[in-house]
Formats: C-alpha cells, structure tokens, sequence
C-alpha cells in the first residue's frame, strides 16, 4: 500500500481534493478556519474570537491596525481620555499658582510688545499664563478649554489638536501686537499680556468649522462666542485683538482640515498648519520691521 502523494487524498473520482492544512504547520492537517481570512489553523494557531476562532496572523494585523488607528480628519487616534486638554489645563493651573507665589513668574512669562525682538517665546508662553488678581480669568478659560478641547483632541488627533492650539495662541498674541506700540520709549509698549484666550477663540472656530462640515449642530457654540465676544468688548483691559486673531486663524486651520478630508491627502493639513504659522510669524516680524524702535532689556 502507498501513500498519495503530501497534501492530497483520493476523493474517489478522477481528480483530486486538497486537505486543509494550517499555512504556519503545513504538516498539521485542520479543518477548522479563521473567521477573518478563511485560512485553516492548526490548534497552536488558533486564538478565540468573539465568533469562532482566528489565526495568530490575523490577530497580529488587527492589532496592528487599532494601534494605527486615525480620527475622522486623519490624525491618529489617541486615549479615550482627552490627556493633552488636560495637560494644558495643569500646566496653566501650575504657572498662575506660580504667579501667586511669586511676582517673578508673571514678569518672565507675560508679553509686551517692548520685548518680542529680545525674548520672542514670550508670544507662546503668555498663553499658559493668567492674570493673578483675576481668578475668573483663568476659570473661564480653563472651562471654555475643557469643554471644547476634549471634543477636538478626539475629532483631529493629539498632533493637530496641538498644532492649532499653539498656532491659534500665537495668532492671537501676534494680532493683538499689531495693534500696539512697539517703541521701548512708549510707556505702552511695556503693557503686557497674558491668558489661554486666542488660542480658545481658535478651538470655538474649528468646532463650528468641522461640525459644519459634518452636518453637526455647533448652535450652543456659536452663542458661546457670541457671548465672550461682547464680553471682549464691553469689560475693561480684554484684549479683544487676541481673541480676533485666535478666532481667524481656528477657522482657517479647520477649514483645511476639511479640504485635506475631502481630498484624501493628509500632508495638506500639515501644509495648511506650516503656512498659516509662517503668515503669522511674518507679521510679527514685519511690525518690528517697520519701526526704528532699539531693542530694550525685559521687565526690571
């Protein structure tokens, strides 16, 4: 008696039928398959699913594929938790708990126009700073922040999520800059400034902008910004230009966002995010251009 041929048995007729056999152990025979490609799997290959069983290969690319897992506008998608809203929230916590320490933090974290030659982060830094003797300021932002930052850092991914915090918050300190003076022999080029809002104007624009694009309903938040927007006008000593200049450039960040969605083209976020900060820098820099003004120490 001889054996047929590996792989093979008769099946009585005149051709022949292949015996299943696992693609990892070709010398195991199973009649058993993985519900996800059909394969057979030997019992050493198997690993239990919701349905069935599936082999150890399909499991491994599943698991590939949750780790690489991206949000609706192509970033990839990162805890349940919004970690980095609550990131910046402690940071700002931790900086105006600073600030009631000590006169010192303030002094070397806050803005004024007299210093952006010499000490330009300033325009990043003000914006995890608030005002010590105002706690309302930075519990509003901080709840507007919460509110809106953890339904963003969901939607974009934490990469871009923030990419348009940091530009939204420069957007805002630079356009509140353009409005001032800039001459150190100007007593009001040395007033300076602090708070989260341009960059939470930005985060109130591109919820608008995307759930717009989604068919989402945004109607509380646009009575949200309306609201603070009066406010900017109405109370005394808010810098009003910040939140203009945050709220322009959210709005112009998402809406590329939705264009690179809509074309399938992830780079063009990236490039929108790029070009918008390199705008933004230039007109930093061409403010200080156009004036003679020398460049001075910080504050004393």
């Amino acid at each position: 008696m001889s054996q047929p041929p590996s792989g093979r048995v008769p099946d009585g007729g005149p051709g022949t039928t292949e015996v299943p056999t696992c693609p990892r152990h070709p010398d195991r025979v199973s009649y058993i398959r993985c519900q996800r490609c059909r394969r057979p799997v030997c019992p050493e290959c198997q690993r239990s699913a919701a349905v069935g069983v599936q082999c150890v290969d399909c499991v491994r690319e599943q698991a590939k594929g949750e780790r690489r897992q991206v949000t609706v506008f192509g970033g990839r998608a990162g805890a349940d938790r919004p970690v980095l809203t609550m990131g910046i929230i402690a940071v700002c916590a931790l900086v105006w708990i600073g600030e009631l320490l000590s006169p010192r933090v303030f002094q070397e974290v806050a803005f004024a126009p007299a210093l952006g030659t010499s000490e330009p982060w300033r325009l990043i830094t003000s914006a995890f700073a608030h005002s010590p003797n105002q706690p309302m300021h930075i519990l509003f932002n901080m709840l507007a922040l919460w509110l809106v930052g953890g339904y963003l850092e969901q939607m974009l991914g934490w990469a871009r999520y923030l990419a348009m915090y940091l530009v939204c918050a420069l957007a805002g300190s630079v356009t509140w800059l353009l409005f001032q003076p800039v001459d150190p022999r100007d007593p009001g080029a040395w007033v300076p400034v602090v708070g989260a809002s341009g960059a939470v104007f930005g985060l109130f624009a591109a919820v608008i902008v995307l759930n717009r694009h989604l068919g989402r309903d945004s109607s509380s938040m646009v009575a949200t910004i309306g609201i603070n927007a009066v406010i900017g006008f109405v109370v005394p000593n808010v810098a009003w230009e910040a939140h203009l200049g945050g709220l322009v450039a959210g709005g112009l960040l998402a809406l590329a966002l939705t264009v690179a969605r809509d074309k399938r083209r992830p780079a063009l976020a990236w490039a929108a995010i790029g070009g918008l900060l390199v705008v933004v820098i230039g007109l930093a820099v061409a403010k200080y251009a156009t004036s003679s003004a020398p460049v001075l120490t910080p504050f004393a």
